[in-house]
């Protein structure tokens, strides 16, 4: 497993039902705080920090950290739904800032996969690998893509998609300066204990 991220600078875009939520979901996942922060590639001290307000997670961290404890990023962020409709109207997606990223919810809370519309601006996640269980999928909407599974680099300009087994090592990177815009897909972990490994890597960042 990847050795645990470097924190990053406290971020005051997210709300500040996300440090209780999150120690509520642990929680409820049955979940040490040592065993919940090995699973998402953590630090105990640094998720300590995130259940007190003292950091605001990443994204990625979102990611990391729902997949572990069975439940979607809209629920780390304490957001509710009243119904779960099937249909997701434009006007009611929300911008969520986290980590440098922009993303929308495109799916309905309670799923087995969460659907988002993301942003990705250039530079960010160039150096982060992640590996899990589940799969992935995800559609270039406007800009191009490097996406690195395994030892193999594919870039990827609108209309393209792609859609691999998140065990694969995988990475993804804006290849233009205004960022890239995405459709991603992922499934969610139904098992609170199963492992995500979230780090930077080393070496090439080709």
């Amino acid at each position: 497993m990847s050795s645990p991220r470097p924190e990053p600078e406290p971020q005051d875009d997210l709300p500040t039902a996300v440090a209780p939520q999150l120690r509520a979901l642990r929680r409820r996942a049955s979940l040490t705080l040592e065993s919940a922060a090995r699973a998402a590639g953590l630090s105990p001290a640094h998720l300590s920090r995130l259940e007190t307000g003292q950091r605001q997670p990443s994204l990625p961290m979102l990611l990391a950290l729902a997949r572990v404890y069975g439940t979607t990023v809209s629920e780390l962020l304490g957001e509710t739904v009243a119904e779960r409709d099937a249909v997701v109207r434009a006007a009611d997606m929300e911008a969520t800032a986290a980590g440098g990223w922009t993303y929308w919810q495109a799916g309905a809370p309670g799923r087995g996969m969460q659907a988002l519309r993301v942003h990705v601006p250039h530079g960010s996640q160039g150096d982060i690998v992640r590996v899990h269980p589940g799969e992935e999928w995800l559609y270039v909407i406007e800009g191009r893509l490097r996406l690195r599974l395994g030892d193999t680099t594919h870039l990827l300009a609108p209309g393209d998609s792609a859609h691999f087994d998140s065990l694969t090592p995988h990475r993804i990177a804006a290849q233009d300066p205004d960022g890239v815009e995405l459709l991603f897909v992922h499934t969610l972990l139904q098992s609170p204990t199963a492992t995500l490994c979230l780090g930077p890597t080393t070496g090439d960042r080709s």
